[in-house]
């Protein structure tokens, strides 16, 4: 298993079960852009405001956002490192998968000819 510095196979799996959800994904998009309260963003949705504090619960806990109190709001900010560091991951295993593909191209060049059923 390909491992990133720091970010453990429970961490990946809040990461990427958080970003199973187009809200939350939306949510981490919109807060990427600008730090948001739970209210504004909870206006933008057809769901409960409390339906909104938990998708943010779930991406606070995946470390994708941090909520910050001011006053009586709550600010939601993202969080971009985890997000560079979930990018990296997918970046090693795309890594992974170009090389089984070149080793492939590799095979197929050195059997040139052959039908594939013999390369099977």
């Amino acid at each position: 298993m390909v491992v990133v510095k720091d970010f453990s196979d429970e961490a990946v799996d809040r990461v990427f079960r958080a970003l199973a959800d187009a809200t939350r994904r939306d949510i981490v998009r919109r807060t990427l852009a600008s730090d948001l309260s739970v209210s504004d963003l909870a206006g933008d949705y057809e769901m409960s405001f409390a339906a909104v504090q938990k998708h943010v619960a779930v991406l606070e806990a995946a470390d994708l956002v941090v909520k910050i109190p001011r006053g009586r709001e709550r600010i939601v900010s993202a969080n971009p490192e985890t997000i560079r560091r979930a990018g990296e991951l997918l970046g090693h295993f795309e890594m992974l998968w170009r090389g089984r593909i070149d080793r492939l191209d590799a095979l197929l060049a050195e059997d040139d000819g052959q039908p594939l059923s013999d390369l099977v």
